[in-house]
């Protein structure tokens, strides 16, 4: 897929969220792209560390620490991104998107992408929301599973079962038959027996600490709404399509009310694709270190094109 496909039709931006880091990344756009560099060199100026050093040398353990993966992920996505619009304002091509999502703290780059709040404000705002999720999930253990190839009513009932050994949530609606649960270590253990007893073709410890969209983050949450007060919100120049109602937003008082809660309810990323096809979008491109979105939109829909950021860079000796 090259730029002109994306001039010629409509398409998605989506952002990917925790999980999706590796080291190394990014560091071809840096060695490349003057643009992609600057920004890179941004979010080591405002955060007053090597980001950068994190991203590209590791080790693997400090940058999936959540207090860095967070940071390194948006700068990474909006690094491509810029170096994106740059390659296609020297081929004369527009790029204009339809709509703009992002999984979980893909969402916060979303933001960044339709020019609704600053890139040095979202940096620091995912940078205090990766500390305050830490913390929190130091006071309050928890853990996540994905469960494949199980019915969705038949995981609730698991879900509400398991209950009885403490909280526990469906988490993230990934894609049909794949699905994330999210709580306390005794009850998501009983979880992941139960579903695995009725016919789950797979279920999978995340290799998390954290329960993220729980009810064990509510107190994160409150505390990140102090500082949303603090931030500078526009209303969007494109549509963004919110992981908790899976429907567009268009205000500034949209974008507050969907953020207040980021944290503990769920991500509803199949109701978002769908709203996205709605839209008219009928190409989605992934913006970050790989693409485990892609993967999922095609599960949603099968008629739509995706391509990931390595489908869209210069081949070796172009620029």
């Amino acid at each position: 897929m090259n730029l002109q496909n994306l001039h010629e039709a409509p398409f998605a931006l989506v952002f990917p969220g925790q999980g999706s880091q590796a080291v190394g990344m990014g560091k071809d756009l840096y060695d490349t792209s003057d643009i992609a560099r600057s920004v890179f060199d941004q979010a080591d100026q405002l955060l007053g560390a090597s980001l950068t050093g994190i991203c590209f040398d590791g080790p693997a353990e400090t940058l999936e620490d959540t207090f860095n993966a967070q940071p390194a992920l948006l700068t990474m996505s909006i690094a491509a991104l810029a170096d994106l619009h740059t390659r296609a304002d020297a081929q004369g091509v527009t790029l204009a998107p339809v709509v703009t999502a992002g999984h979980s703290l893909g969402e916060f780059t979303a933001l960044v992408a339709a020019n609704a709040i600053s890139f040095a404000d979202a940096l620091l705002l995912v940078r205090e929301r990766g500390r305050l999720m830490k913390e929190v999930g130091s006071e309050r253990p928890g853990g996540m599973a994905a469960v494949i190839g199980m019915d969705d009513d038949a995981l609730v009932e698991v879900v509400e079962e398991a209950g009885s050994e403490g909280i526990i949530r469906v988490a993230n609606a990934n894609c049909p038959g794949q699905t994330v649960i999210s709580g306390e270590i005794p009850a998501l253990e009983l979880a992941m027996e139960l579903a695995k007893a009725r016919g789950a073709r797979r279920v999978a410890r995340l290799g998390v600490s954290i329960a993220s969209h729980s009810p064990l983050m509510e107190d994160a949450s409150h505390q990140l709404v102090e500082h949303l007060d603090s931030v500078e919100f526009r209303d969007p120049h494109i549509p963004i399509v919110g992981n908790v109602s899976a429907r567009s937003i268009a205000s500034v008082e949209g974008i507050r009310e969907e953020l207040a809660h980021h944290m503990e309810r769920p991500v509803n990323w199949t109701g978002s694709v769908r709203e996205m096809i709605d839209m008219g979008a009928s190409i989605f491109v992934e913006l970050g270190p790989g693409n485990v979105l892609s993967g999922l939109i095609r599960r949603i829909d099968r008629d739509v094109a995706t391509a990931s950021l390595k489908d869209l860079l210069p081949q070796p000796g172009q620029r």
